[in-house]
């Protein structure tokens, strides 16, 4: 019996000690802490569950609830990271934690929870990122002080890493700029801003962790717009290049100058290299200037227009000998500020009347260049003869205007081949010449005082060695063959024969006129139309001009009246150019009588009058 009764406390034994066991599978377990780098794989490694039972195995069954709990997966009684390559853990965009439960089933009843909590390893995977209100466009003032910061740049690193900002001295603008303190960001105006020379800039700023080993790094461009400023004076224009560096050209204002004809009528002028003008200095503000005369105005003769500069002459210069040159100095200045001024001088020069504009003699020249190795040559014309190319001038003696300046105009080929003086004369740099090329060349000749201009052309062939230039346009080095020498000859023996004839017609024509003048003359006398005769004793020089009157003659010792005479000479005959026709007009009382006769004796010829006779020295 005794037993009996042991046997059946065993089993009872055994089977609480199986329900007890069995009822706590899910126990055993607690609450899991782990760590996991962002950027993690797939099915990495989180925890391990320390619960008695073994899902699958016994009749529990466990389950991951929460917020994060799609970032996990059981694998048996391992928990595993969830992620995928579009799935990727992101301590910036998940947090710092992933929270989760684990609940334990046991015959479809909760039997325990856990807590998993598992903290997202930052991973320096981002890089710096500008804020963008701090990199947009920016206006500065040329008048801007240097020193002054400028502007500040704005870097954020999801990462939480510092960052500092650098200036890439590579671009040309970087000079402009500085940053003084690296993790700041102020942008410092290291020099002067001119708008003049430079209206814009560009600056590329980095922003770069310090303190990792990847050292990653962004970059911006920020465009710089540069105002105007009030800095620049008026400058008339056309601009005359004083000089010019990398950074800025220096202008000198120019000097006016026009023509003007003496007597001329008044009216506008019209200056050269353009008309009085002038603009503020600062082009972005475009100040509008006024206009004024300080000097030379000359009582009134010269006004300007104050807003357009517009000169006018109100009255014309009668004598260019006492007033060759006037000089005007005229002032603009701003209309805001007349502080700020410039001063440029107007020349006006007086010229004689022009009458005729330089020509040249010829439309075409004909040029020839010896084949030569020298440097340099002059071109030549037909029978080796310098080639002179000259426009003339008529309203100058003998055609030659020294104000005349020739050139070569830019159209014509091979203008770099060539040159031409002041004189007319063409050189051509002969090494750079090959036989038988032929070049063209335009010449204009420019009057610089009037700006009449006349053109020219001349063709040019370049020789061989050793062949001269022909001797006429019509070709060869003779002249003319044998047949045209007798046609010439023959012409102009008939050309000397009917001139022969013609100077024989004229020389009977004026013979017999001269005869029936005579006759007349002593018609006249016997008529008594001229009472007043003078006295034939008195003499006087033999005297060679063309025409003039010579002193009075006493009449005689009854008479005090006085006797005037006026001598013409002119060639009586091309055949005897020694002998004069020389008229002796004897004027008394309004009423005149006039003949010539010649007598020689002893080396002195005797001119007298028909009536009243005049003696003169031979």
């Amino acid at each position: 019996m005794l037993k009996l009764w042991r046997t059946l406390i065993c089993q009872l034994a055994v089977s609480l000690s199986y329900h007890i066991v069995k009822a706590n599978l899910c126990h055993g377990g607690s609450d899991i802490t782990a760590a996991v780098r962002e950027n993690s794989p797939n099915r990495e490694f989180i925890a391990n569950l320390s619960i008695i039972g073994n899902p699958g195995v016994n009749s529990i069954r466990l389950c991951l609830t929460g917020d994060n709990a799609d970032w996990f997966f059981l694998e048996g009684k391992t928990i595993r990271l969830n992620s995928s390559s579009t799935r990727v853990l992101d301590r910036e965009e998940q947090g710092s934690i992933l929270v989760a439960s684990l609940t334990c089933y046991e015959n479809d009843s909760i039997q325990t929870t856990y807590r998993i909590m598992v903290e997202i390893l930052n991973e320096n995977d981002n890089r710096p990122e500008f804020l963008p209100h701090s990199i947009q466009p920016l206006n500065i003032s040329e008048l801007t002080s240097v020193n002054t910061v400028i502007f500040t740049v704005q870097a954020r690193d999801a990462d939480d890493d510092t960052i500092v900002y650098i200036i890439d001295t590579t671009l040309p603008d970087a000079s402009y700029f500085r940053i003084d303190l690296p993790n700041s960001g102020r942008v410092v105006l290291a020099k002067p801003l001119d708008y003049e020379t430079k209206s814009q800039l560009e600056l590329i700023i980095f922003a770069m962790e310090m303190n990792t080993d990847q050292k990653y790094n962004t970059s911006v461009t920020i465009k710089i717009i540069v105002l105007d400023g009030d800095d620049q004076y008026p400058q008339f224009l056309p601009c005359t290049l004083w000089s010019q560096d990398q950074t800025r050209s220096v202008c000198t204002n120019p000097v006016y100058t026009v023509n003007v004809t003496e007597k001329q009528q008044g009216g506008s002028l019209h200056f050269s290299p353009g008309p009085v003008y002038a603009e503020d200095g600062d082009k972005g503000l475009r100040t509008p200037v006024k206009y004024t005369i300080l000097s030379g105005a000359d009582n009134g003769r010269f006004r300007i227009n104050n807003v357009t500069g517009e000169v006018i002459m109100t009255r014309p210069v009668e004598n260019r000998l006492l007033t060759p040159t006037l000089r005007l100095r005229i002032m603009a200045f701003q209309v805001d500020d007349p502080k700020k001024y410039t001063v440029a001088t107007a020349l006006i020069r007086v010229l004689a009347v022009n009458r005729f504009p330089p020509q040249f003699n010829q439309t075409t020249y004909k040029g020839f260049i010896m084949e030569n190795p020298g440097p340099a040559t002059l071109v030549t014309t037909y029978r080796n003869a310098v080639l002179l190319v000259q426009a003339l001038d008529q309203d100058f003696r003998e055609g030659l205007n020294p104000k005349i300046q020739y050139s070569l105009t830019p159209k014509s080929n091979n203008t770099r081949v060539y040159q031409i003086t002041q004189e007319g004369l063409l050189i051509a740099k002969a090494n750079q010449l090959r036989p038988h090329e032929k070049h063209f060349l335009e010449v204009i000749a420019v009057d610089q005082e009037s700006g009449e201009t006349a053109k020219a052309s001349v063709d040019i062939e370049v020789l061989p060695n050793g062949q001269e230039a022909p001797a006429s346009p019509f070709g060869g080095d003779k002249l003319y063959s044998l047949v045209d020498m007798g046609v010439l000859g023959g012409s102009m023996g008939t050309a000397l024969l009917l001139l022969i004839l013609v100077l024989f017609v004229v020389f009977c024509s004026l013979k017999k006129r001269r005869k029936h003048q005579d006759t007349t003359d002593r018609a006249s006398v016997a008529m008594d139309k001229h009472p007043n005769v003078v006295n034939s004793g008195k003499s006087m020089p033999l005297v060679e001009e063309i025409s003039y009157q010579n002193e009075g003659y006493n009449l005689g010792e009854d008479e005090d009246k006085e006797l005037k005479c006026t001598r013409h000479c002119v060639r009586s005959s091309l055949f005897e150019p020694e002998l004069r026709c020389c008229r002796c007009d004897i004027y008394l009382n309004s009423e005149s009588s006039w003949g010539w006769n010649t007598e020689e004796t002893e080396g002195q010829v005797k001119y007298s009058c028909l009536y009243g006779s005049l003696a003169f020295l031979g």
